[in-house]
């Protein structure tokens, strides 16, 4: 059956097609498996809670009429601004509006979150761009840059709320705009689709503009609420829709919630942060976490910008999804927000999941997997511009940037045929990673660091746990031990200069060279002498020492490194190559030289063998469905023959194609 919506309806109508209902939400609580509503274009200012989900093979579908024409909005426009003095205007609004939940008085924080708890859930917009909150009605009448802003120019614009009686009175400084002339929009409602509770499965989300809602912090241990979720479901499809302006997350595809685990550390203190997320984990499985009733999500071919903790986010809710051809940026641009949590993409237990053909750019991180990232791959996808402006200054509360951040997982984890042009290419405090025929202009980070806590002098190791293969039960816990690592095929360019006096200790050149001081396979596995008995004492040290690295078919430009142990690459150090985005008309485009001078050093062609087994999980680096992974195709698709190129390309000639 079709139900149709339609908020330009002369009344309130049946969902037929000649009454329509005029809310959408009237058609999510009578949706059957099966049903279609088909809405129409207008702006929907509701929050929509669907109350059925369908079956596998019936869904429930809800899809704008005309692609992008149907707008479900969290704000409200405000037209009854008064003058209070110089480019600031006042409102007040009758609290009655915001039912349960005010914005304007519910701050966010909580685990995980390292800024000053000073800014609301809520917020301002003038003509679709969200103001800056202000600490102080001082600070908003001033109207000066907010320095660590990634968009200075735009920071000037400030807003500040304060609470009188059953009124919220918000001061807006519009820099000279009179705002009952101009469009200006507030926060009113949390969430704009998504279920309110547990267990709605198989709902398509097709072709909607999705905007400005007063989500909340969204930590792993913690209930996580977006502008849209499935809310710990399983099979939903959320396609083709331009989501933007949340104030933390677009989409979640995460953590239900659960009142003994929710922002413990926040509440309780007595648990360290790193205890709470195990008993999350465990605590989950209690919750239904299993393949067949969590997960399995696909988000695809959507727009999602100006969000500003997340694009998308998912603590285990995420599992066994797709992720493909979505267009990720301006994401914790402003930077009032901080703390772990933010990126383009931030996933807790990413298992079996695959993020492909994304676009991810001008984030804080582009895509951060934390946890428990077990047969996870990603591959071609092109991330850039995910680093702090040049002279701009940190955030207080605010994290380091990279284009990839693996962290506390023991893998098989997998990066492929992706196309990386930030400062920092991958973050690599974890163990268990394969980097296959990617370009990389950037450094790896944290190498045998970042895993473990420091109390006293005394090392805190980070138990974190692994899993039955393509399954979400736990098989154990482990710290991290470094390495077991693979670097097959890459492109390792210098693109960005080696500060010698830099502040942060941290590697500053591009290549695999930090991986100098880990064993290779042969000389790892000799320790364990494997002809004589087992000896436990005599073994302890190697159960607990760094895990071997396989490197081959690499090729190294403009002074970046190789590993002193790889045997077969290219080292080019005298040529000067160059890697240049470009971009025309919302296309993008690569300019090189780089094929100039890789010429005719050609590799093997890597599969899933040649790959093996990450060690903790024991599980090899493959398919989802547990099918070997043959590297030949490339970043656009393209055959790869009997040999290869390393990076991205099959074919060099192709690094001037359209690559978005």
């Amino acid at each position: 059956m079709v139900i149709y919506v339609s908020n330009a309806a002369p009344k309130n109508g049946n969902g037929s097609k000649e009454m329509p209902f005029r809310h959408i939400n009237d058609a999510a609580k009578i949706a059957a498996p099966g049903d279609e509503i088909l809405v129409a274009p207008g702006v929907y200012h509701e929050y929509v809670d669907p109350v059925n989900g369908g079956t596998e093979d019936s869904r429930i579908v809800y899809r704008s009429e005309k692609p992008l024409g149907a707008v479900i909005t969290g704000a409200e426009d405000m037209k009854d601004w008064k003058h209070y003095e110089g480019s600031v205007w006042v409102c007040r609004v009758n609290n009655g509006v915001f039912g349960s939940y005010n914005p304007y008085t519910t701050m966010i924080g909580g685990d995980w979150y390292f800024a000053p708890v000073v800014r609301h859930t809520g917020a301002v917009y003038l003509n679709g761009r969200q103001l800056y909150e202000a600490e102080s009605l001082e600070e908003c009448v001033k109207g000066e840059v907010y320095a660590p802003s990634w968009e200075p120019e735009w920071s000037v614009y400030k807003w500040y709320t304060e609470q009188d009686g059953d009124e919220t009175v918000i001061y807006a400084n519009f820099q000279g705009k009179n705002p009952n002339e101009e469009t200006v929009e507030i926060n009113v409602r949390r969430n704009c689709f998504m279920p309110s509770r547990t267990g709605v499965n198989y709902i398509t989300f097709s072709g909607f503009t999705v905007e400005k809602a007063a989500t909340t912090w969204a930590p792993p241990a913690a209930y996580q609420d977006g502008m849209i979720g499935p809310h710990w479901s399983k099979g939903w499809v959320i396609e083709d829709c331009d989501i933007s302006n949340s104030k933390c997350c677009g989409i979640s595809l995460g953590k239900y919630y659960d009142p003994e685990n929710d922002h413990y550390f926040t509440r309780k203190h007595v648990k360290s942060p790193t205890q709470m997320e195990r008993d999350a984990v465990c605590r989950g499985q209690y919750h239904g976490w299993t393949k067949e009733k969590i997960g399995s999500h696909i988000v695809r071919r959507c727009h999602i910008h100006h969000c500003e903790q997340t694009g998308i986010v998912g603590r285990m809710g995420a599992v066994f999804s797709l992720i493909e051809d979505n267009h990720i940026h301006h994401i914790n641009n402003m930077q009032q927000l901080g703390g772990a949590e933010i990126a383009g993409i931030k996933l807790h237990a990413a298992i079996d999941v695959v993020m492909r053909r994304n676009h991810i750019h001008h984030s804080t991180m582009g895509i951060w997997c934390d946890w428990q990232a077990q047969g996870t791959r990603i591959t071609q996808n092109l991330l850039h511009d995910n680093h702090v402006p040049d002279n701009t200054p940190r955030a207080a509360g605010s994290m380091f940037s990279q284009d990839i951040f693996i962290e506390v997982g023991h893998g098989p984890t997998l990066i492929d045929n992706n196309i990386m042009l930030s400062k920092v290419s991958v973050t690599l405090a974890t163990e268990g990673v394969a980097l296959v025929h990617n370009l990389m202009l950037g450094k790896f980070a944290l190498v045998g660091k970042g895993t473990d806590s420091i109390v006293e002098g005394v090392n805190r190791a980070r138990y974190t746990p692994y899993h039955i293969h393509h399954r979400t039960e736990v098989a154990g816990f482990m710290t991290i031990l470094h390495g077991d690592d693979r670097f097959y095929n890459n492109i390792f360019v210098q693109n960005w200069p080696v500060e010698s006096d830099a502040k942060e200790q941290e590697n500053q050149e591009v290549g695999t060279h930090v991986f100098d001081e880990y064993p290779t396979y042969e000389e790892w596995i000799s320790h364990f002498e494997l002809d004589k008995p087992a000896d436990m004492g005599a073994l302890e040290k190697y159960h607990f020492s760094h895990l071997p690295v396989w490197a081959n078919g690499n090729a190294y430009f403009n002074g970046a490194k190789p590993w002193k142990k790889e045997a077969e690459n290219l080292v080019n150090q005298t040529d000067k190559v160059y890697v240049e985005l470009e971009e025309k008309d919302g296309s993008y485009s690569l300019k090189t030289n780089l094929y100039d001078f890789l010429k005719d050093f050609e590799t093997g062609i890597i599969n899933s063998d040649i790959l093996g087994c990450a060690f903790e999980p024991e599980q090899r680096f493959e398919n989802p469905d547990g099918t070997a992974i043959l590297f030949n195709e490339d970043y656009f698709g393209e055959h790869r023959g009997i040999a290869a190129l390393p990076g991205p390309f099959a074919d060099g000639r192709d690094a001037g194609k359209k690559l978005w």
